[in-house]
């Protein structure tokens, strides 16, 4: 089942979800109410100078996101994982009319996009999905990314040099804008496979067919040559060549402003909806936009520390790190170098990593208290902590230096083997 609506029926029943019946404005007040009820699901029934709704939450836990994949939560990696070595390809198409009700000309003052914090640079659109396609190879990419409003048909848009990026480079050197597709207000396991980190053959929508089971349509788009995902609202253009325009300040994952940058700027050519649309944001630096940009870096961490340690149980990317700086690995221990062995490994395999702490199969790596309990009661100081200085880091820490360097810390949280009876812990003890 790849249908939102479909989905957000039966995630009502499961989940809180809290809506806000009184008038708001855009600006500021949608934001403050989300971060109010950053746990729930918020639908907003009545949007100041807007006859559309708002809908934020549906990914801001990973209950939510477990719940989306038909699994539970520590299965949630080991998931991705098999979707991403076994994507599948998607065969039916629908037209266009038969998704939606309303197509026209590109206004994006008809779709309520809030502005989330009094220095943002203005209203963003933060859960829009871009679909392209490779100018040389065809291969599709399906990415999310963030989308500073400027005009009715007019967006700057923030690429990070990955797949996006490539395409858009290789459409500029042959002077031709890049064709796109914008989804917005998808089911949660379409969401999750355009944040994945697959190589840049594979298509995110096959990956996103695998999490659906074989059962995912595509709608084919008419103002360009790209097929689409099922979603609330979709808007059609293209990204133009050799033209930037400045974008932010935004807040960023670290709850922190991220820089003003040159980017590049998008032109719409045509914008559908559903009957009632329900416009999907997420709050910057909010839960949602931690696990979904965090959470799909797991399972690479995981697939490296393997290489290393096989007996590797689980990793997190702690909310509390902001899904990006900290991370938890838990594995059973064989040898007494082994949580050493992880630390290094684990550090390399997420660069943005900036403190990774590796525990016993014992603690629980989805408990902020199992996880400070076992450096309370396992770690000594001057032979369990790893110290690296002067190592890349995250653009996103504010404490790196400007040429992105920082102190990296791994903590090695694990039982010596040749005292194990010491560190048992006794309410965990078969009876």
């Amino acid at each position: 089942m790849d249908n939102f609506r479909e989905f957000l029926n039966i995630l009502k029943n499961e989940f809180e979800v809290f809506k806000v019946e009184k008038e708001v404005q855009l600006e500021y007040e949608v934001s403050k109410i989300i971060g109010q009820r950053s746990k729930d699901l918020v639908i907003f029934e009545q949007i100041k100078h807007s006859d559309k709704r708002i809908i934020s939450g549906i990914c801001n836990s990973r209950q939510k996101i477990a719940y989306a994949l038909g699994i539970e939560v520590p299965e949630i990696s080991s998931r991705i994982i098999k979707a991403m070595n076994n994507p599948l390809p998607i065969g039916e198409e629908q037209d266009i009319s038969e998704n939606f009700p309303i197509s026209k000309k590109p206004d994006l003052t008809e779709i309520p996009i809030p502005t989330y914090y009094k220095n943002d640079a203005g209203p963003y659109i933060t859960a829009g999905v871009i679909i392209a396609k490779d100018p040389e190879t065809g291969v599709r990419n399906a990415s999310i990314h963030r989308m500073l409003v400027s005009d009715r048909d007019t967006m700057g848009v923030r690429i990070v040099p990955r797949n996006l990026y490539t395409y858009h480079q290789k459409a500029e050197k042959l002077d031709e804008p890049l064709e796109i597709a914008i989804a917005i207000g998808m089911h949660p396991a379409t969401l999750l496979a355009s944040c994945t980190s697959v190589p840049i053959t594979t298509d995110e929508l096959e990956v996103a067919n695998h999490f659906h089971k074989g059962e995912m349509k595509l709608i084919k788009c008419d103002a360009v040559d790209l097929e689409a995902p099922d979603c609330e609202i979709l808007l059609e253009g293209e990204i133009l060549p050799h033209e930037r325009a400045d974008e932010g300040p935004f807040v960023d994952l670290t709850d922190t402003y991220d820089v003003v940058r040159k980017e590049p700027v998008i032109k719409l050519r045509k914008m559908h909806y559903k009957k009632d649309p329900l416009y999907h944001a997420i709050m910057p630096a909010g839960l949602e936009h931690k696990l979904l940009q965090g959470l799909p870096q797991e399972p690479r961490i995981f697939n490296i520390v393997q290489n290393t340690v096989p007996t590797i149980k689980n990793v997190v990317l702690t909310e509390g790190g902001c899904c990006w700086l900290h991370a938890a690995v838990s594995i059973q221990k064989q040898t007494q170098g082994d949580g050493k062995n992880v630390l290094m490994a684990a550090l390399t395999a997420h660069p943005s990593l900036k403190h990774c702490v590796v525990v016993d199969e014992d603690i629980d790596v989805f408990k902020s208290e199992d996880i400070e309990y076992a450096i309370a009661t396992r770690v000594k100081g001057d032979d369990d902590m790893l110290i690296i200085p002067g190592a890349r880091g995250s653009s996103l820490d504010p404490t790196a230096t400007p040429d992105g360097t920082t102190t990296k810390i791994g903590v090695d949280a694990t039982k010596p083997l040749d005292r194990l009876e010491k560190f048992q812990r006794v309410s965990k003890m078969d009876d």
